[in-house]
């Protein structure tokens, strides 16, 4: 038997820090999570379902008492900000509007989107979308996250793969993945290609080495400057 982990769930708390980050009486509580999915839900579907696609890959939600802050890592952040900043403004109003209270969004930049497990995702989904040779598309991937400087990738398809009858899986893996290392970091994402034959799911791993207790910018803006949770001595 199979007893399988959440990659990132696994880990909350001792090397990775909540996507939300906010504390509220009981009665709240389950209005404000609902709250937190419309807004990763409109935001998903604004900047990553439509053209020109903003590549984001992660959005981050932290709330005081009179604010509501968005942080949002993309790897096409021009895109997001807009002209003059127009299309940053248009989202502060639109999720004010949905939410009923001040609204602060802050973008972080993706150096390397190839190190995203994320995007790697939903980079393989888009090309099996394009009708590209499911083996190629998942065997180029994992060869360009091993090139971008990666210790371990994997990604894997399961659907009706070139339009197969029977649905099956296949994946493709490089390196090393400790999956079950607190201290290691592995970063982990889905996505779904919705093809004519059928709902095509891709998992990606990528194992980018071990945390320390030493925080990289891009680690402390995306936590806020505080919320990060530390790796082990």
């Amino acid at each position: 038997m199979g007893q399988k982990t959440h990659p990132f769930g696994l880990r909350l708390g001792i090397t990775e820090a909540h996507k939300s980050r906010w504390y509220a009486p009981k009665a709240l509580f389950g209005e404000l999570v609902v709250e937190d999915e419309k807004i990763r839900r409109y935001l998903d579907k604004r900047l990553n379902r439509k053209p020109p696609y903003a590549a984001v890959s992660d959005i981050h939600i932290e709330r005081t008492r009179e604010e509501l802050k968005v942080i949002i890592k993309t790897a096409r952040p021009g895109l997001v900000i807009g002209p003059k900043g127009a299309e940053v403004e248009r989202m502060t109003e639109e999720l004010q509007y949905m939410t009923g209270r001040k609204v602060a969004i802050s973008i972080i930049e993706i150096k390397n989107p190839d190190l995203d497990a994320k995007l790697c995702a939903e980079a393989v989904a888009e090309q099996l979308l394009k009708r590209m040779a499911f083996r190629r598309a998942v065997k180029s991937r994992v060869e360009a996250i091993m090139a971008a400087g990666a210790l371990g990738a994997k990604v894997r398809i399961a659907g009706r793969l070139g339009g197969s009858e029977i649905a099956k899986a296949m994946s493709q893996s490089a390196g090393s993945m400790p999956l079950s290392t607190f201290q290691a970091r592995v970063e982990y994402g889905t996505a779904e290609a919705k093809t004519p034959a059928g709902q095509i799911g891709v998992k990606c791993w990528i194992y980018r080495g071990m945390y320390t207790t030493e925080r990289t910018e891009e680690e402390s803006n995306a936590a806020g400057g505080r919320a990060r949770a530390r790796g082990r001595r």
